[in-house]
């Protein structure tokens, strides 16, 4: 097998390992803030039980949710999209550069995305904060956040480099 081939089965292989990590965060937080919040109404409502700390954690895990839910969008070239637009070009050229267009801007404002969670998450960290309860730091959703915005770089970098090779193989 040529050497080629092995680097691209094994970038295919890390992609689909991503894939599954990201699917399964995704799921896990999904049963959290389910769960959680059926909790939270049953202990109140039916039970007349005040639990503390509840909210935060259906809240981080929210978040983890969200910035997860974003990435698997990015990965699967859903989270910018415009149908119209994007269906009714049919010449392969002009979607390349379309494509190429969305990714670039994606790019742009994923680095601000990146910048602005950065300086929150050290700002967190000189002032360290946590949450009332259970006494969570508070720089841990906003390392998620972070994280997120580094997946949705990686992604429209990605995108736009699949744009680039479609406009020149044109």
């Amino acid at each position: 097998m040529p050497a080629g081939n092995n680097s691209v089965a094994s970038v295919k292989r890390v992609g689909e390992a991503i894939a599954f990590v990201l699917n399964a965060i995704a799921m896990a937080s999904s049963i959290a803030v389910t769960g959680l919040m059926f909790f939270l109404v049953i202990a109140r409502y039916l039970l007349g039980l005040s639990v503390v700390g509840l909210h935060e954690l259906i809240t981080l895990a929210a978040v983890a949710l969200y910035m997860t839910g974003a990435v698997i969008a990015s990965r699967k070239r859903e989270h910018l999209t415009v149908d119209w637009i994007a269906g009714s070009i049919t010449d392969p050229r002009k979607k390349a550069v379309h494509d190429l267009l969305i990714a670039v801007l994606t790019i742009v404002v994923t680095c601000f995305f990146i910048v602005w969670s950065y300086y929150m998450f050290t700002w967190g960290m000189k002032r360290p904060q946590s949450t009332p309860a259970y006494q969570i730091p508070l720089w841990l959703p906003q390392l998620a956040i972070g994280i997120a915005a580094i997946g949705c770089f990686s992604y429209a970098l990605r995108d736009a480099i699949d744009a680039l090779f479609r406009l020149k193989r044109r």
